[in-house]
């Protein structure tokens, strides 16, 4: 079996950053008996400016890219239907408001330390997708941690301080650096990128023909 590490570059506001990794986790399962996967999330912020003041997430839509709350609307409830398919909570998608996501990716290194790095992007997807609550909130991000098994009272103490502020600094540094201006990204074996929520076949095409280079 081949070693294949994955570097995931998303944001915690990004629908398709959601889509993509259920595509690429289905694609991985599939592949499984081949090849040992090792994921590691970086941040990227969609809004790093984001002052904190939230705003309904369809006409902040609107304001960004332009056309109708109509158009976005129809936009969002595909997502939402591809989301269901996949089994994802998107049940409140067009229900969330803007935020400021920095506080959740230092949550997100604190977790990686633990093993748990995936899982708490999960918890914070399904937290602002499916019920539309505030990831820079620190009370929503605490239960996101107890959510899967981790203290809240440690999570807390990270979330008061400055700890992997640098971190994620840096990720975000290093992979503008790099190009990446659009999320999700993935990079595999640090030598090739896959742009975009591609199809959970067209990741497995990619990872097979990467995976055969490396045996």
């Amino acid at each position: 079996m081949s070693d294949i590490q994955i570097d995931i570059v998303s944001d915690i506001a990004c629908p398709w950053c959601a889509i993509g990794y259920a595509r690429l986790e289905k694609a991985i399962e599939e592949l499984s008996s081949e090849h040992n996967f090792t994921l590691h999330w970086h941040a990227f912020e969609l809004d790093p400016s984001h002052n904190g003041e939230a705003e309904p997430i369809l006409p902040a839509l609107v304001k960004k890219y332009g056309g109708t709350e109509d158009e976005m609307r129809t936009n969002q409830d595909q997502m939402i239907k591809i989301a269901k398919d996949l089994g994802i909570n998107f049940d409140k998608l067009q229900e969330r408001s803007t935020c400021n996501t920095f506080d959740a990716h230092r949550l997100v290194k604190w977790a990686g330390k633990q093993g748990q790095q995936t899982a708490m992007k999960q918890a914070l997807f399904d937290a602002y997708f499916g019920r539309a609550e505030d990831v820079s909130d620190h009370d929503v991000l605490t239960r996101c941690a107890a959510s899967i098994g981790l203290a809240p009272e440690s999570a807390e103490q990270v979330l008061n301080s400055d700890q992997y502020e640098q971190a994620v600094r840096k990720d975000e540094a290093t992979y503008q650096q790099a190009g990446i201006t659009a999320v999700p990204a993935f990079i595999v074996n640090s030598k090739y990128l896959i742009s975009g929520a591609q199809e959970s076949a067209t990741f497995k095409q990619a990872l097979q023909e990467i995976g055969a280079e490396t045996d």
